[in-house]
């Protein structure tokens, strides 16, 4: 296992990697490509819709300026007439809505296509936890992204800012134009913007989008190992998944003989059982780290002696032990008297070797009620 986790990511995402990925929603997105679809789509509505759109607008302001003075004292009218004229403002702004509403929701799929993913909207408990939210905040990632922003924002900015000194005369113009043909030349000016600014994060995007595939590919790179183990789950032959269950088996062990020398205390049988359990001041109960019988017993007392981790003859509670918990879990909630006492005594075995006084002698475990030593 810890060969496998230090082997570089150089072999190409499989076929299989791809899907796996794509179900789970990882696919290679670009905010700034969907920024600029939706920009350009709604510069390119106000050049063929402006015309029309400010002329509309013209007519609802003249229509809503030259009511008769009696209708002006009519509530009743004049919320009637309000509403006509909001349901004729919306009418007329709604095609240029609906393309930027379907632009926006099309953009997504120009890169990495359509995907809907219910595992990636699934609740992910860790995604609350504040300490991994700082790690992601501190992340090089995040710090990536900052430079971008700030990078997007320089170009945007600059680009701003050339555009309203070549259009700042056309902008001072339109108080000396009256109504009709100034809302139309405010449509132009607003589409001329809008081109200018889209042009722009055209150029991001042709940026952003390499790096996005680049990235994507990036992260769904394999190990050597990840390939031969996709190979041979794929093959689905008996003799093959028997391996890899054997090789997996063997990781596990070898995983857990790792852990081992953290234990805080290995309950044995003594021979035939042994259980390494640890615990400390985030744990609810103390946790099984490794177990095992027989000739693995006889290697988890090998390396616990060899790392000076106290061993305690209970043969009943390790019998328990073995057969009701699992490794990298709590213990049963029955055995919580019993293990406490074997942590008590570890705590007066720690606390004697710090101050050179005798050790104490090994207590009688009591077993939960119904079980006898």
């Amino acid at each position: 296992m810890a060969d496998e986790q230090f082997q570089e990511r150089t072999e190409r995402a499989t076929p299989k990697r791809i899907k796996d990925a794509r179900e789970k929603g990882q696919i290679p997105r670009s905010k700034e490509l969907n920024a600029a679809a939706v920009l350009i789509a709604a510069s390119a509505s106000l050049f063929l819709l402006g015309s029309g759109m400010s002329t509309g607008i013209t007519n609802i302001l003249r229509e809503g300026l030259s009511l008769p003075r009696s209708m002006m004292f009519d509530s009743s009218v004049l919320s009637t007439q309000l509403a006509t004229m909001i349901w004729s403002g919306l009418l007329l702004v709604a095609p240029f809505l609906t393309v930027c509403a379907v632009v926006a929701m099309a953009a997504p799929t120009l890169l990495g296509g359509w995907s809907f993913s219910t595992k990636a909207m699934a609740f992910k408990p860790e995604k609350l936890n504040p300490v991994a939210g700082l790690k992601r905040l501190f992340a090089l990632r995040s710090l990536v992204e900052l430079l971008k922003t700030l990078a997007k924002f320089l170009v945007v900015g600059t680009a701003a800012v050339l555009m309203l000194q070549q259009l700042a005369g056309e902008f001072l113009t339109l108080s000396t134009q009256s109504v009709r043909p100034a809302l139309t030349h405010t449509a132009w000016l607003c589409a001329t913007a809008l081109l200018v600014m889209s042009s722009v994060l055209v150029l991001i995007a042709a940026v952003d989008v390499p790096f996005q595939l680049w990235d994507n590919a990036k992260k769904l790179r394999m190990t050597q190992q990840e390939v031969r183990d996709e190979h041979k789950e794929t093959e689905g032959q008996p003799e093959v998944k028997a391996r890899i269950r054997s090789a997996q088996q063997e990781l596990a062990r070898r995983r857990m003989m790792e852990d081992v020398p953290k234990a805080d205390v290995i309950v044995t049988n003594p021979i035939h059982f042994a259980v390494a359990l640890k615990y400390d001041e985030s744990m609810r109960a103390p946790r099984v780290i490794a177990k095992g019988a027989e000739l693995i017993a006889h290697q988890i007392r090998k390396i616990g002696a060899a790392h000076n981790v106290p061993l305690l003859e209970a043969p009943s509670l390790a019998r328990m032990l073995y057969a009701d918990s699992e490794i990298g879990q709590e213990i049963p909630t029955r055995l919580y008297a019993s293990v406490a006492q074997v942590m008590a005594y570890v705590y007066r075995l720690r606390d004697a070797s710090a101050h050179g006084e005798s050790l104490p002698e090994a207590p009688d475990i009591e077993l939960p009620s119904g079980e006898t030593e």
